[in-house]
């Protein structure tokens, strides 16, 4: 920090925000011009790999309140990308998954996501980024 900084060019909060807001936007093009909203890309792309996850860990992930991604699951339920059944131990407990068609409409926009990735972190280096990430899911992990 030089004597002419402020007190955000060092702050790890906004470090943190305007790095996940530029990079993020840069994305966000991509995904509208697939057709998806942000949040249901958001959604597409967290059920990925995984066999299911309950609206609640959704809502965490996303980043959005409960009940808002519950009426996004239902909108995409009727489009045909993802399917709910009830937990096994809890009856009250939705598990959403994604359809095959699902599957099928985000696989290209993870393979865009992985290289814009890439082209972000280039400069930085693998073992940098690898770092950054160990650290970041660090402080996810010690405070979620």
């Amino acid at each position: 920090m030089t004597a002419n900084s402020g007190f955000v060019d060092d702050y790890l909060a906004y470090l943190l925000a305007r790095a996940s807001h530029l990079i993020s936007s840069e994305f966000h093009f991509v995904v509208e011009a697939n057709g998806l909203s942000l949040i249901t890309w958001r959604v597409m792309a967290s059920l990925s790999g995984k066999d299911a996850l309950s609206v609640g860990e959704l809502a965490d992930i996303v980043l959005a309140k409960q009940p808002t991604v519950t009426k996004l699951i239902g909108r995409m339920e009727q489009d045909g990308w993802v399917k709910r059944c009830d937990a096994a131990h809890d009856k009250r407990q939705s598990l959403v998954s994604l359809t095959p068609a699902g599957r099928r409409k985000v696989k290209p926009l993870l393979a865009l996501a992985r290289a814009h990735e890439s082209q972000v972190t280039a400069d930085i280096g693998a073992s940098e980024v690898a770092l950054l990430k160990r650290a970041l899911e660090r402080m996810i992990a010690m405070r979620g």
